[in-house]
């Protein structure tokens, strides 16, 4: 993309910006932000407490694990299997918005800390037998095989673990990387169970590190092509590490980061699979101020560099109306992801008196990241040429077929009796929306030309997905107390 593109680019997303304004076009971030940890009720397995709020929702997978209790958990997007990898990266998002933002979160940070917890109760019984690390409930090919209510799951509940020999290094730092970031979370409201889940952490991270190697080899023909592991598992014990460093502050970890972020080489990416833009933003802020800092704060400062629309370095995409894009599915992970890093190492720069030189004479202020990160953000609620928000329940416009079996067959409460498994293919094949609203849910998202079908059938742009949803958490609450 050529200098005189992206200026046009920017001087059209600043007039779009001022023609909404203008016309009294504001987010009510507040509401996002509840309906945005809402959505993780609407993905609970197990056995539902009484203080559940999306009542449509019914306990499922009581017999999960069998031998081992493995009842809990969250499905992570449309269908009915436990994908620990993805799951444990959401909960090290939900955790490190709380960190970071639970501040602003109002009384909106309890219902966070139930969903945090939800998880790290079902990730303490994942990881209850030494040596053991189980990385995945449920046969994937069968589930997909069928459009079936979670509440009525008759597919095979399978438990899957990596061990000693058949190691699965990346599911399990991430696990240890979601259970630190939850400690810290946890050391103001309940010190026993912190505790706890740092023991936890310490442990399952040596596991990870003595006994090297990844999942796609132990356990390849289940996890992929769901959650194939493609940019290796270096970069989850480094961020693993990160995390326990910072829980901790036990120089050993310190050292390990040290030894290995030169193993790490893509420094563009974070999502569930690649930790490495989020590792350089973690560790500028533990190391702010400090010599120590440089790598770190020049790999984040590279990162931004490639996300600017302005930047001589920029590598994503951009759609006409603004969105991010990057290759590959559920393209709004990408969107919310950023904008968290963004306004995460805005702080940083803040505290630091600090700006990034992209070159070029083009340089980015704190004040620039969250102009970026808004801007997505408000694509998201409906700033975009479809004036159509992206989350399900939040204003006049929003994804109605998104796929997803318990939002689009009927409820226990609506259809008591059972419906197999390919019972529920018509309710799948309707053009009807679906009947249960699966609130603060945020789909795949658009087309790169600002389109969307609203078929549940296009599962790319119209899935939820957990991951999504966790980084937005804080983002949002951070714009709900920094609206302007």
């Amino acid at each position: 993309m050529g200098f005189t593109q992206r200026l046009l680019m920017i001087l059209v997303g600043t007039l779009l910006g001022v023609t909404e304004r203008s016309v009294g076009w504001q987010h009510n971030y507040g509401e996002a932000l509840s309906k945005s940890i809402l959505f993780f009720e609407g993905q609970r397995s197990g056995k539902l407490p009484p203080t559940q709020r999306m009542t449509w929702r019914k306990d499922s997978a009581l017999q999960d694990g069998f031998q081992v209790d493995l009842v809990g958990g969250y499905y992570d997007a449309g269908d009915n299997i436990k994908f620990n990898f993805p799951m444990a990266f959401s909960t090290t998002m939900l955790a490190w918005s709380v960190i970071e933002f639970g501040k602003f979160m109002g009384p909106d940070l309890k219902h966070a800390l139930d969903a945090i917890r939800w998880a790290t109760d079902y990730f303490l019984k994942a990881t209850s037998i030494p040596g053991f690390v189980f990385a995945l409930v449920g046969d994937p090919y069968a589930d997909h095989n069928c459009w079936e209510r979670p509440e009525d799951m008759d597919t095979p509940r399978t438990a899957y673990a990596v061990s000693r020999e058949h190691p699965g290094s990346e599911v399990s730092a991430e696990i240890a990387a979601a259970l630190a970031a939850s400690s810290i979370v946890y050391r103001k409201y309940h010190l026993g169970y912190s505790a706890r889940l740092l023991q936890r952490a310490i442990m399952v991270f040596e596991f990870a590190d003595k006994y090297r190697g990844s999942y796609n080899d132990s356990l390849g023909p289940w996890v992929c092509p769901f959650y194939c592991d493609f940019s290796g598992y270096q970069d989850e014990l480094v961020w693993g590490a990160a995390w326990l460093f910072k829980a901790t502050k036990l120089p050993y970890y310190w050292d390990y980061i040290d030894e290995n972020i030169n193993n790490l080489k893509n420094f563009g990416e974070f999502g569930w699979d690649s930790k490495e833009a989020g590792i350089n933003v973690l560790v500028s802020k533990l190391l702010i101020n400090s010599s120590s800092s440089k790598p770190f704060n020049l790999n984040a400062d590279k990162f931004v560099c490639t996300v600017l629309p302005e930047s001589p370095s920029v590598s994503v995409s951009y759609s006409p109306g603004g969105l991010i894009f990057k290759p590959g599915g559920s393209n709004l992970q990408h969107a919310t992801a950023i904008s968290f890093l963004f306004l995460v190492y805005a702080g940083y720069l803040n505290k630091a008196n600090k700006e990034i030189d992209c070159g070029s004479n083009v340089f980015a202020s704190p004040r620039r990241l969250k102009q970026v990160a808004r801007g997505q953000v408000d694509y998201i609620l409906g700033s975009n040429p479809l004036n159509m928000s992206y989350m399900v329940g939040y204003g006049p416009k929003y994804p109605e077929r998104i796929h997803h079996r318990a939002s689009s067959l009927p409820s226990i409460d609506q259809h008591p009796s059972h419906i197999d498994c390919k019972g529920g293919s018509p309710y799948f094949e309707s053009q009807n929306p679906n009947p249960n609203l699966l609130v603060g849910a945020v789909v795949g998202g658009p087309y790169i030309n600002d389109s969307y079908a609203d078929s549940r059938i296009d599962f790319v742009h119209s899935e939820p997905t957990t991951y999504i949803n966790a980084p937005l958490v804080g983002v949002l609450a951070y714009f709900q107390s920094h609206p302007s």
